[in-house]
């Protein structure tokens, strides 16, 4: 590499037990003359089996770092990351950076501090790849009985493995199923219909072992404008305009079904293609939408209502198992002037406070504001003030869900009790969360990460 040269980084995420290790044994078996650095941002270093290097490969060179046979470099990391990657570069010579995320962290915030901190000047991300365990995603999100539940850092830090696998998948742009041979193929397509709901436009790959092609790994895929799936539902939602009163109980959700966020979806022959329900999932009059495959839909309720607190809690707390990811803004009866985010992944559901809504501000900051987004969403009675919510799942009673929450929904201004609900910005309240019924460890007799 050339002095000034930036180089290339790509963040590796998973859960455990996914494959990740299993995933870098092979790049670094099939890097050929790439001079690769590995980095591994978690409480152990890389295990790289012995077998798969040269029996005089090992050459330990200090500070945390070995020097394999084909040039690649293993570095447990001791110190913070952008330390870490700052020093790496300063004092190695390599091609191209891999960095191993946290079992319990989405690739995501990793790849940022290659942009925004002064690792930036050195490095360029190439991509988010994400290790998806196809069967525990299966069981997950299908109606299975997934071996965890929650997943645990080696600190003890837990968080519902339901949301872990979701904002994994959101956050990337290559998605790698891994372990196939343990599914079925229709559960491996129904999985993979689901990844590209979460994550239009990812590369998506099948693998039973991480045999993923190196080239595609390494490759340039980073977009960092790319949607996620819930927010390409939202770009792409037609509906009609809120500008009249009296709309409270007007289904807003005509073309909102429509998906025409306009990214580009592979569709692979090797699995029949069935579609199913009664919407529009088309690209330009093209072929039908991948999301429509195996009943993966996504649709939008939106309201220029409030919801009663305890109503709103009991549905978004408790919705049907068909709905695999839901998310957006709430506007609780109680609390008029708290923006409420609401985020649901499978079994786990929260909603947080983001502050005041724009027109909860003093009338001069509103005149700022909507000077400076002339396309922000504004109505005249009650400004910004909305529930708004993406539901995407798999066969889900689209008509059911609305009713659920229409029946909660209040006039404006009706007096009521937040409860529960925070109000402080940044408060989290979980209004659903799965039962901790196993360890967050792989099960016993199940095939450890670097076997897999």
């Amino acid at each position: 590499m050339n002095a000034g040269e930036t180089i290339p980084v790509t963040v590796l995420g998973g859960s455990l037990g996914a494959g990740k290790t299993t995933l870098l044994n092979h790049l670094l078996t099939n890097a050929g003359d790439r001079d690769i650095a590995v980095l591994v941002n978690d409480m152990g270093s890389v295990n790289v089996d012995a077998e798969l290097v040269a029996e005089e490969s090992d050459l330990a060179v200090g500070g945390g770092v070995t020097e394999l046979s084909n040039g690649c470099i293993c570095c447990e990391l001791q110190d913070d990351l952008e330390t870490a990657v700052v020093r790496l570069a300063r004092e190695r010579s390599f091609d191209h950076l891999v960095v191993e995320a946290s079992g319990v962290s989405e690739p995501g915030p990793v790849a940022r501090l290659f942009v925004t901190s002064r690792a930036a000047a050195r490095y360029d991300v190439a991509g988010l790849a994400t290790v998806v365990d196809s069967r525990l995603f299966a069981d997950t999100f299908g109606g299975g009985d997934p071996d965890r539940t929650v997943a645990e850092e080696g600190d003890g830090s837990v968080r519902p493995l339901s949301d872990l696998l979701v904002e994994q998948v959101e956050s990337a742009d290559l998605v790698v199923l891994n372990k196939r041979d343990l599914v079925s193929d229709a559960e491996l397509a129904a999985v993979r219909d689901a990844v590209e709901a979460l994550r239009p436009g990812a590369a998506v790959v099948e693998t039973t072992r991480g045999d993923v092609d190196v080239d595609l790994l390494l490759s340039d895929l980073h977009d960092p404008d790319a949607p996620v799936g819930w927010r390409a539902a939202l770009e792409g939602e037609t509906g009609g305009s809120d500008d009249n009163e009296g709309d409270r109980g007007r289904d807003e959700r005509a073309d909102a079904d429509r998906d025409d966020h306009g990214h580009d979806h592979t569709h692979h022959d090797d699995h029949d293609r069935t579609h199913h329900g009664d919407h529009d999932h088309t690209h330009h009059g093209e072929t039908a939408h991948a999301e429509a495959t195996y009943g993966v839909t996504s649709f939008v309720y939106r309201r220029r209502a409030p919801l009663a607190p305890d109503g709103a809690a009991a549905v978004l707390g408790d919705l049907p198992d068909s709905v695999v990811r839901a998310k957006g803004s709430l506007w609780v009866a109680g609390a008029e002037d708290v923006h409420y985010t609401y985020s649901q992944a499978g079994p786990s559901a929260y909603v947080a406070a983001a502050g005041p809504w724009v027109a909860s501000r003093p009338e001069f900051e509103q005149d700022t504001y909507r000077r400076n987004h002339p396309d922000f969403d504004w109505h005249d009675n009650h400004g910004d003030r909305r529930t708004e919510l993406v539901f995407i799942g798999r066969d889900m009673d689209e008509d059911a869900l609305a009713a659920a929450l229409d029946a909660h929904l209040l006039d404006p201004g009706a007096s009521a009790d937040a409860g529960d609900f925070p109000t402080d910005p940044g408060e989290e309240v979980a209004l659903a969360e799965p039962t901790r019924e196993r360890d967050s460890v792989p099960a016993a007799g199940a095939v450890p990460e670097g076997r897999r």
